[in-house]
C-alpha cells in the first residue's frame, strides 16, 4: 500500500469522510488514485472509494464549500489542494474558518523532500509553505515519514473533536505519495470524551446564578451541539439571552428570552451593564458579535462566569470571575440538569420584551427594506438554511432573522469578513444537508469574487437559491466613505448582466423587484440545479415604499 492509498482508506474507513472538495493538479494526481466512483454522488456499487469528489473552479471556493459543509453537518470539511498557488488561494477560506472555529482538513502536496527550502525555482515552490499556512490553521504539519500518516491524521481529528476546532493543514511531499507504508494494525477511530466542567466550578456557578437578580446569558457558536439544554437552562434561570450569529436558532424561533445577536445596540448594552451575573458559553465575546458599531461600548457590570474549550480564550476580551475550560455543550447539559424542574422568576421574559420593543428593529429605517424580504423567505421556505456573504441583506438579516434550529444561518460578516463566501459556502451546505432548501444571500459586488462557482453548482445539480441583492456596487463602503467625508472612489463599480452570465453557465435565472415576485420565483424554482434570483434594490425599495 502507498501513502496516498492509505490516506484514502483512513479518510473513508476510519474517519467516515464522504465528500472531498478539490481541484486536481500535477502535484496531486496520486491522491486521486482510488477515488474512482466518487464523482457526483458517493458510489454504492462497491467500486472505487465511495467518497464524493466535488470540483470547484477555484481553491478559495473549495475552502468555502468545505466550510459550509462543516457548519451544516458538524463534520470536518475536507479539501485536496495543490502546492503553492492552490494553498495561497485557499488561505482566505482557511482564515474565515479559523475565525469561526470551523473544522476543516486541508490535505496538500508540497515539493519533493530533498528540495524543500532550497529555493531552486521548482514548480509551485514557496520558501516555506508550512510556515505560511500555520498562520491560518490550528496546526500545519509536513509529513516526512509516510508511516507517520495515521498518527498525524489522528492528531487532526483530535483537534476537531476535543479542542477548539478550526482548519488543520497536512502537506505531503510529492515523492512520499507512492512511498510504501505498513498499514496500521488497528483502524479504529479514537473517540474522545470532551472536556467536562469541574464539579466545584459548577457548584460555584450554580450558586451565583441562583442568587442573581438580573442574570444575563451569552451563547456563542460553541453551544450549537446542545439546543435542548440551552433552552432548558435559560428558561429555568428566566434569563434574557444573547445568541450570537453563529448561535442563531439555538433557542428556537422567536423564543421569548432570545435577544438575538443585538449586543451592539443600547437596550441590550444597558442590560449587560445592569446584569449582576453574566454566564457566557462558547463565545469569544468579540467585536463582530458584540460591537459591530466599533465603539468598544459593550461592557459587563456584574460577575462573569465564562466557559470555553480554549483556555487562552478565557483571558481575552473580558476577564472572568469564574472560568471553566470545558466543552460548552457539555456544560449546558450539566447546568440544565442542576436546574431541572426549577423556574427562578426574575422577570426575564418581560425584560427581553422591553429590550426588543425598544430596539424596534422591524421599524428601523435601516432595516425596513429587508423586513418583507425575510418575511417572504420565512413564509415560503420556513426550514431553509440561509448562508450569507458580506452584503446588505446579511447585515440586516443578522438582526432580523429568527431560525427554528441551529446550523441554519451563518455568514462571513460575523467573523473574518471576507467577500465571496456566500455562494460556495451555500453549495457546501447544500451538499451537507440535501434534505433542506439552501439560500445564498449575496450582493452584486461580493458575488463577483466567486461567481465562477455557478459552473460547479450546475455540474453538481445543486438546487441552491442565489438571492442576489443588486444595489450597483459596494454600498456599505460608499456609506462609510460618505460618513467619513471621503470622496467616493472605487465603489461605484460596473456590474455585469447577471441574467446573461447565469445563462452562460447553464443556471436558471430571473429578476424580481417586489416580495410577490420573489415568492413566485422561489415557489417555481428548479429541483435539479441552482436558481439565481436578482433583486433590483431600487425597484424593491420603491415597491415596499421605502
Amino acid at each position: 500500500m502507498t501513502c496516498a492509498e492509505l490516506l484514502i482508506r483512513l479518510l473513508r474507513d476510519t474517519y467516515a469522510v464522504d465528500t472531498i472538495f478539490g481541484i486536481p493538479g500535477v502535484h496531486t494526481v496520486e491522491l486521486y488514485r482510488g477515488l474512482e466512483g466518487g464523482s457526483q454522488k458517493a458510489s454504492g456499487d462497491g467500486k472505487g472509494s465511495g467518497i464524493r469528489h466535488v470540483t470547484p473552479r477555484h481553491e478559495q471556493g473549495a475552502g468555502f464549500m468545505a466550510d459550509g459543509y462543516a457548519r451544516t453537518t458538524g463534520k470536518p470539511g475536507v479539501c485536496f489542494i495543490i502546492t503553492g498557488p492552490g494553498m495561497t488561494n485557499i488561505a482566505t477560506a482557511m482564515g474565515q474558518a479559523l475565525a469561526d472555529s470551523i473544522p476543516m482538513l486541508v490535505i496538500s502536496s508540497v515539493n519533493r523532500t530533498d528540495t524543500l527550502g532550497r529555493g531552486q525555482g521548482r514548480l509551485h515552490e514557496l520558501p516555506s509553505q508550512q510556515q505560511l499556512m500555520a498562520g491560518v490553521s490550528r496546526f500545519s504539519h509536513t509529513l516526512l515519514d509516510a508511516d507517520a500518516l495515521p498518527e498525524v491524521m489522528a492528531r487532526a481529528f483530535t483537534v476537531f473533536e476535543g479542542a477548539r476546532p478550526g482548519p488543520v493543514h497536512i502537506e505531503i511531499p510529492i515523492d512520499l505519495f507512492n512511498a510504501p507504508v505498513t498499514p496500521p494494525r488497528h483502524w479504529q477511530r479514537c473517540h474522545l470524551a470532551k472536556a467536562a466542567p469541574s464539579p466545584e466550578a459548577l457548584d460555584q456557578a450554580c450558586q451565583w446564578l441562583e442568587q442573581a437578580e438580573r442574570p444575563l446569558v451569552l451563547l456563542g457558536g460553541g453551544c450549537v451541539t446542545a439546543p435542548e439544554a440551552a433552552r432548558q437552562l435559560v428558561e429555568a434561570l428566566d434569563a434574557p439571552t444573547v445568541t450570537t450569529v453563529n448561535a442563531k436558532g439555538l433557542l428556537g424561533r422567536h423564543h421569548p428570552l432570545d435577544l438575538g445577536p443585538n449586543a451592539s445596540f443600547p437596550p441590550v448594552r444597558d442590560m449587560a451593564r445592569q446584569a449582576d451575573v453574566v454566564l457566557a458559553l462558547g463565545t469569544e465575546i468579540g467585536e463582530t458579535d458584540y460591537d459591530v458599531v466599533f465603539d468598544d461600548g459593550f461592557a459587563l457590570g456584574g460577575r462573569l462566569i465564562r466557559v470555553d474549550i480554549d483556555a487562552e480564550q478565557l483571558a481575552r476580551n473580558h476577564q472572568a470571575d469564574l472560568a471553566m475550560v470545558a466543552d460548552a455543550g457539555l456544560t449546558l447539559v450539566a447546568l440544565a440538569e442542576r436546574f431541572q424542574n426549577r423556574h427562578l422568576s426574575r422577570g426575564g421574559e418581560a425584560r427581553t420584551k422591553a429590550a426588543l420593543t425598544a430596539l424596534n428593529l422591524a421599524n428601523d429605517p435601516a432595516f425596513a427594506a429587508y423586513v418583507p424580504l425575510f418575511d417572504t423567505l420565512q413564509e415560503v421556505l420556513p426550514e431553509a438554511v440561509l448562508v450569507g456573504d458580506s452584503c446588505a441583506t446579511v447585515y440586516a438579516g443578522n438582526h432580523l432573522v429568527s431560525q427554528p434550529h441551529p446550523r441554519r444561518y451563518f455568514n462571513s460578516a460575523s467573523g473574518y469578513g471576507t467577500l465571496g463566501y456566500g455562494l460556495p459556502a451555500a453549495m457546501g451546505a447544500c451538499i451537507g444537508r440535501p434534505d433542506l432548501p439552501v439560500v445564498a444571500l449575496v450582493g452584486d459586488g461580493g458575488v463577483m469574487f466567486t461567481l465562477t462557482e455557478l459552473a460547479c453548482a450546475v455540474e453538481e445539480q445543486l438546487p441552491v437559491i442565489i438571492l442576489l441583492w443588486h444595489n450597483q456596487g459596494y454600498e456599505e463602503i460608499r456609506r462609510y466613505m460618505d460618513n467619513a467625508g471621503v470622496t467616493r472612489l472605487g465603489v461605484d463599480i460596473q456590474a455585469p448582466d447577471f441574467q446573461m452570465l447565469a445563462a452562460g453557465f447553464g443556471c436558471s435565472a430571473t429578476r424580481v423587484g417586489d416580495p410577490e415576485g420573489l415568492a413566485r420565483a422561489i415557489t417555481h424554482r428548479p429541483v435539479n440545479g441552482p436558481l439565481l434570483i436578482e433583486i433590483d434594490a431600487a425597484a424593491w425599495n420603491e415597491a415596499v415604499a421605502i
